[in-house]
């Protein structure tokens, strides 16, 4: 895996818990600006994603094993996603917090790959 970018993947995501939590302290839903800050942590996701599979096809191997990796790895990519569409159903103050948690789990997910990986 390439450091930088888990780097970059969980301070983006942890960026995006704060800046929708502070949404939800101030009781506002998610807004089309969270959505575009949800792209782009989104992209850094898949970007590791496609990363990850690469190196995996290339030969490298995580040292707590593949299938554990590819699950977090997939995980990964999908938790803001998800968090987004459920934000889409909960038009409040608490659309906001599920996109919060799930920048926070994103963030989460990310140090478990990098010590799956070997980091």
């Amino acid at each position: 895996m390439i450091g930088a970018l888990t780097l970059a993947v969980g301070l983006t995501a942890l960026a995006l818990a704060a800046w929708c939590g502070i949404a939800f302290s101030r009781d506002q839903s998610t807004k089309d600006w969270h959505f575009i800050g949800m792209a782009v942590v989104s992209v850094l996701a898949v970007a590791q994603l496609v990363v990850g599979v690469v190196q995996l096809a290339g030969g490298d191997k995580p040292e707590q094993g593949t299938a554990i990796f590819l699950a977090y790895l997939i995980g990964s990519a999908a938790a803001v996603p998800a968090a987004g569409f459920m934000s889409l159903a909960e038009r409040t103050r608490w659309g906001s917090a599920t996109v919060a948690a799930g920048g926070v789990i994103l963030a989460v997910l990310e140090v478990r790959l990098y010590d799956i990986w070997g980091g």
